[in-house]
């Protein structure tokens, strides 16, 4: 058996800004983090016993023959490109739920592709294994999915990522003190709003509408420059990167129909009243997690005034996508 563990991310800054038909004429950034929460994928050669030839263990439990019949759209386009001689047993588990707004697909897709790779003996680098990722949910999938969540699942790590105009992109990672990444994910608080929902069809609103919002497009790629100076300089940034998320929130939810819903301001506004400087709904919208930036001296009354909701401690990670368990002994397909 393989085990692949893939981490979650959490955008700050820039959102929107990869998708492909605005950084293909604009270029692009985004500043985010993927925290140590994660999708975890195991892998194993299905014994010739069985009925069925591969079993997929997700929210369902599938038993089919062939790839064609694979209800999990991720899994049988990954598998359909990757040829596979024996019959695959693959299961997922995650930390939390999916549809949430913190890349869980593509953490799926990336780690997916991963334990794959090393189940046919195979290592891949980050950069790869992001590439194909994005591949397989624009070309193959035909998604309309941005590309930074592939990237931070395969990469990991508090960065800023640029995105060009010729599609490549550069990952910097942000130089901030041990010291300033402890208080800065001190400084943040997780609920979930008891909403799991699919973004691809607000993506793709977001995506028609992208050159109607031009103006506000460039805004939002110019607070990612105002966050990494923030972030890179000597002081706390804690105040101005509340009130900066603050503006990008206000900027991104009249950007679309289905980013915000009324149930979904009142968690915010009620944030904000308790004591939070600013935040955002993550993800394309419409449900998720809620992130607040709030001072460590305010955060009790945060967390009382939505005591309703599930909060979610978490710190940040640095890993990406990796392979935690590899024995394939006896795999001989592929």
């Amino acid at each position: 058996m393989i085990i692949s563990r893939t981490p979650f991310r959490i955008s700050f800054f820039g959102g929107g800004t990869d998708y492909a038909p605005w950084f293909r004429e604009h270029g692009g950034q985004v500043i985010g983090t993927t925290i140590d929460k994660y999708c975890y994928l195991s892998v194993r050669p299905l014994p010739p016993f069985f009925e069925h030839r591969n079993r997929i263990v997700w929210s369902k439990i599938e038993m089919v023959d062939s790839i064609e019949e694979i209800e999990h759209p991720t899994v049988r386009a990954v598998l359909s490109q990757q040829g596979f001689a024996e019959g695959l047993e693959i299961t997922h588990q995650g930390d939390l739920p999916a549809r949430s707004g913190l890349g869980s697909s593509s953490s799926f897709t990336t780690g997916l592709l991963n334990v794959l790779m090393a189940l046919k003996g195979r290592s891949i680098s980050k950069r790869d294994l992001a590439n194909e990722a994005i591949r397989i949910e624009q070309e193959v999938m035909k998604e309309a999915v941005g590309i930074q969540d592939q990237v931070w699942a395969a990469y990991g790590g508090l960065n800023r990522i640029q995105f060009n105009t010729d599609g490549t992109y550069m990952v910097s990672p942000l130089i901030v003190s041990r010291d300033k990444k402890r208080r800065l994910a001190g400084s943040l608080l997780l609920f979930f709003t008891g909403i799991s929902r699919s973004g691809i069809e607000i993506a793709a609103r977001q995506i028609d509408r992208l050159e109607k919002h031009e103006v506000d497009m460039h805004e939002v790629a110019d607070l990612v420059v105002e966050a990494a100076r923030l972030l890179e300089g000597r002081d706390d940034p804690t105040d101005d990167l509340g009130r900066l998320m603050h503006e990008a929130w206000m900027m991104k939810r009249t950007m679309a129909a289905g980013v915000t819903t009324p149930h979904v301001d009142d968690i915010y506004q009620a944030g904000l009243d308790a004591g939070a400087v600013g935040g955002k709904l993550l993800g394309a919208g419409g449900g998720g997690f809620v992130l607040f930036v709030v001072p460590p001296e305010r955060q009790a009354g945060v967390k009382e005034r939505l005591s309703e909701l599930v909060h979610v401690t978490f710190d940040f990670e640095f890993e990406g996508s990796r392979i935690v368990v590899y024995d394939a002994d006896g795999y001989s397909g592929g």
